[in-house]
């Protein structure tokens, strides 16, 4: 084995732990929270769900389960569906690290446990950018994958806002009108979380492309039989 090939095997082992790990913590945390804490509390496991951390937690560990499936099973070239995934899975847990830790530091976090809050808050979001720089897309991501990623958050902010009007459980107090000045107050809100998300998800994206241009170029030329595949 040559030591690029070593280098590139230990690449591989690493990524298979990273995502394995991150995702076995992240779903531990959830269920722990839900069934120690929050079903004996009488809190509803259907409003559980609809937190954008939660929703944005279980869709990063499915990616990192997937994609150290395929590693694991040698799959070598993911497709450009497979990569868009990915890249907007990272740019919704990197929203929800980034709010959190600079917006929310001060919330009240009720019943939610802190070492729980810790993994779901902290870690993942770091381990979602760690994984997308460490192992880019190897595909170039187009322009217009950032508004396929939009509607993923413009979905749940409307959704947000009218289930909230029906049954009045709002998951964010900024969805709710009674605390954000009136629709209109609603309105700003979600505004400014749409900038946020399109300046997330141009990085992302531009860090990606930059990052694969780079690093898949030259190991290919280098020696392509031994460049680390399938990491989508």
């Amino acid at each position: 084995m040559t030591s690029h090939a070593a280098a590139s095997s230990t690449s591989r082992t690493l990524a298979i732990v990273l995502r394995l790990g991150g995702a076995t913590l992240s779903m531990f945390a959830m269920l722990y929270q839900l069934f120690a804490i929050h079903i004996p509390a009488g809190y509803s496991v259907v409003n559980f769900f609809v937190y954008f951390t939660n929703l944005s937690n279980i869709m990063i560990s499915v990616v990192f389960v997937v994609s150290a499936i395929r590693l694991i099973n040698g799959r070598t070239d993911p497709s450009s569906t497979d990569v868009a995934i990915r890249g907007g899975i990272v740019v919704y847990i990197a929203f929800v690290g980034l709010v959190f830790n600079t917006l929310l530091t001060d919330a009240d976090l009720g019943d939610l446990l802190p070492w729980v809050n810790g993994i779901m808050h902290f870690l993942l979001p770091v381990l979602g950018i760690v994984d997308w720089i460490l192992w880019p897309p190897r595909r170039r991501l187009p322009l217009s994958v950032v508004g396929w990623w939009m509607i993923w958050p413009a979905f749940y902010a409307i959704f947000s806002v009218v289930r909230g009007a029906i049954d009045g459980f709002y998951p964010y107090p900024f969805f709710n009108p009674a605390a954000s000045g009136g629709y209109g107050g609603v309105a700003l809100l979600c505004l400014a979380m749409v900038v946020g998300f399109l300046v997330l998800a141009f990085g992302v994206r531009a860090i990606g492309n930059w990052l694969s241009a780079r690093r898949w170029q030259d190991e290919a030329e280098e020696t392509p039989e031994d460049t680390v595949a399938g990491l989508a």
